[in-house]
């Protein structure tokens, strides 16, 4: 969700990287509209670094810091969404989570996770690629292709969360952290609550088969990408 999202981003937002694969947390959840219903894609992400830095947290003024030039580029992967390729009456019938997808360090790492290095920021990116049935349908790669990119979601990635801010959040939020809450989820900020938060929106105006949030003139039919993140 975009209010649990933009609370995480105010804070700078930290995912922990290991070894064995970590999920995200808030989990990325699209809501999409606008796909030809009969039509078949796939949905993919994929993690881009925000700059050319690697980072450091300092304690005493709880923020952070360049610490030099970016460490090698990590293995470039995409994650498919398990449900892939799929109609897009069925994508567009519920919200899509990628709940399986998972980030590690390990560099050589062979379950299929996404490779990042520890101290440096990413930004997620979110992917529709149209299925196009037709013999020459490399002609059509960019009009079938469509990316969606929410600021807000960019992160850290670490080992161990460094801002104790970060770490308060993640469990208030998280449902699975409930073994490292002191109260009672009654007692929890209401805004915290599982499944309280609204549903996030950002509006997009495409053709079909693929939505996209740019290139809208007064032929073109209006679809609209929808994003949530749940606890």
């Amino acid at each position: 969700m975009k209010a649990l999202w933009d609370e995480f981003n105010q804070l700078g937002t930290e995912m922990i990287v290991t070894k064995a694969g970590r999920r995200m947390f808030p989990t990325f959840q699209v809501k999409i509209f606008g796909m030809d219903p009969m039509a078949d894609y796939m949905l993919l992400m994929d993690f881009v670094p925000v700059d050319d830095k690697r980072y450091r947290y300092a304690f005493h003024s709880s923020s952070w810091l360049v610490a030099g030039k970016a460490d090698p580029a990590t293995p470039g992967r995409v994650h498919y969404h398990p449900d892939s390729p799929a109609k897009g009456a069925q994508w567009m019938k519920q919200i899509v989570s990628f709940d399986k997808l998972k980030l590690t360090n390990n560099l050589l790492d062979d379950n299929g996770h996404i490779i990042l290095n520890s101290m440096h920021r990413y930004q997620p990116r979110f992917h529709v690629v149209y299925v196009d049935p037709r013999k020459d349908s490399e002609k059509y790669a960019e009009e079938n292709f469509k990316t969606f990119v929410f600021e807000e979601t960019r992160f850290t990635a670490v080992t161990a969360y460094q801002n104790h801010r970060i770490t308060q959040l993640k469990i208030a939020s998280n449902p699975f952290a409930k073994g490292f809450r002191d109260c009672d989820p009654e007692d929890w900020p209401r805004n915290h609550r599982p499944g309280a938060l609204p549903l996030m929106s950002a509006f997009a105006r495409s053709r079909n088969p693929v939505s996209s949030p740019a290139h809208h003139n007064g032929t073109e039919k209006g679809g609209k990408c929808y994003y949530r993140q749940d606890p």
